[in-house]
């Protein structure tokens, strides 16, 4: 009976053996995979450490330029025919109507002209400066509003090319030409304000907002001297 039982019992044995075999056989197998994976990490590790160091470089878009393409010589005046005109020890050009046909103390000026760094056709952008000196016509804040002014530029050259971003933006003007020699010259700095004159004689030329009545609209013409 014993002997029945014993061998009853055998195939159990057997089959108990045979999986904590398996098991066990497992559990190397994947103590020997993982073993394997350390060691590839530890490789890994130590090749890096002997390495030159990774340095991602960043790349951004230059910035917008306008580059100087042609200049030419113009008179202007505004639609009251008066003359632009230097007053002595002053940094304002002024409005005058000229009598008599003098041109003595008329301003000419020098129009420099830009590409747009985008693609436009509405208007072209411009330089102004007074014919024969180094001063040119500028926009920018006094008293927290645009203001124009007289400004020199010692390095002429600075204006070849001018960055959208930079300070230079403020001797940049749009030119909106409606007609064969009328147009508006709008600050490049300051989008909807315009050169100006006012209704009174011999006064300043100002900036002034596009929604004012004050707005002018200037004739130029290549100056015939």
């Amino acid at each position: 009976y014993f002997i029945g039982l014993r061998l009853w019992f055998l195939p159990m044995i057997i089959d108990v053996n045979r999986n904590t075999y398996e098991s066990i056989f497992n559990c190397l197998t994947i103590n020997r995979y993982i073993s394997n994976l350390y060691i590839q990490y530890l490789m890994l590790i130590s090749l890096l450490s002997l390495s030159e160091p990774i340095v991602f470089e960043t790349y951004s878009a230059p910035p917008l330029q306008f580059i100087l393409t042609g200049e030419h010589e113009c008179s202007v005046m505004d639609s009251q025919k008066r003359s632009l005109v230097l007053v002595q020890n002053s940094t304002k050009l002024h409005a005058v109507l000229q009598q008599g046909g003098s041109t003595g103390a008329k301003v000419y000026l020098n129009m420099l002209t830009y590409v747009h760094p985008v693609l436009s056709t509405e208007a072209r952008p411009v330089v102004l400066g007074i014919r024969g000196t180094n001063i040119y016509l500028s926009c920018h804040l006094e008293d927290d509003e645009p203001k124009l002014h007289l400004e020199v530029v010692e390095d002429k050259n600075s204006l070849l090319r001018i960055n959208k971003e930079s300070e230079m933006l403020r001797f940049l003007f749009y030119k909106q030409d409606s007609g064969v020699s009328i147009s508006t010259l709008m600050s490049a700095r300051f989008p909807s304000w315009y050169i100006s004159t006012v209704e009174e004689d011999n006064k300043a030329v100002i900036m002034c907002q596009e929604t004012s009545s004050l707005c002018s609209i200037f004739y130029d013409s290549k100056p015939h001297i």
